[in-house]
């Protein structure tokens, strides 16, 4: 059980693409256990616009200080739902941390030669969707197989007006930030990790995981999250 103080704040959760926030849930129940009052939203990964909308209605409901937490393309939707009065804090996942003006597809678009890139499979009615056989070995390398298989068989498309919705202002330049850089990372490689969560002036952890390290590390995950809902209380 965390300490009273230290439950003031409440924690939302925001996945990012080609998956739901279900992946949230043993991150979701750490914290519970913890005493947190956690809420994870579901963004429909239609457009940038709409998950900030979904985050915001969220937002709305809770009546403490938020921890704002993003995984992956959910670090664009925090990064501008983040301005929220509510938000006391930011904790990205190895996730984007864009800049204003900058987007998912702005920040990939010359990607450092020999870093891998994502199977992202031409895009349908404009939506992407990553290629099912080789979900795994980029997305979630270190999760289960038979968990990484329901992942790859249950995605979300994401889509384009997501990739390509630009910030207009970056909240990390006015809340403070923590940021976990996943250094197995086959979706969006550490040295960008670094360099993002350098350039927010992120608090930063590294963890040996895959993309989905909310997935397969949820401890590390929730650490980091308790160290953010306690470095708010501290600065209050």
């Amino acid at each position: 059980m965390a300490g009273a103080a230290e439950v003031l704040v409440s924690v939302v959760l925001v996945h990012g693409g080609f998956v739901d926030g279900s992946g949230w849930d043993q991150v979701y129940n750490i914290l519970k256990k913890d005493g947190y009052t956690v809420s994870v939203v579901q963004n429909p990964t239609s457009s940038l616009a709409d998950d900030v909308a979904a985050t915001k209605r969220v937002l709305s409901g809770e009546t403490k200080p938020v921890i704002l937490v993003g995984h992956s393309y959910g670090g664009v939707v925090i990064t501008e739902a983040g301005n929220d009065p509510k938000v006391a804090g930011l904790v990205y996942i190895a996730a984007f941390a864009p800049d204003k003006g900058e987007s998912v597809g702005s920040l990939i678009k010359n990607p450092v030669p020999g870093a891998p890139v994502p199977p992202i499979l031409p895009p349908q009615d404009g939506y992407l969707l990553l290629d099912k056989g080789k979900f795994a070995a980029s997305f979630a390398a270190d999760v289960s197989k038979d968990k990484a298989d329901f992942m790859a068989n249950s995605q979300v498309p994401w889509g384009l007006d997501a990739l390509n919705g630009a910030i207009s202002e970056p909240a990390w330049k006015t809340k403070p930030s923590w940021y976990l850089v996943a250094t197995d990372d086959r979706m969006i490689p550490p040295p960008a990790q670094q360099f993002m969560s350098k350039r927010a002036g992120s608090t930063v952890v590294e963890v040996k995981g895959s993309h989905a390290v909310y997935v397969s590390k949820p401890e590390e995950v929730a650490a980091l999250i308790r160290k953010a809902a306690a470095g708010v209380r501290t600065a209050n």
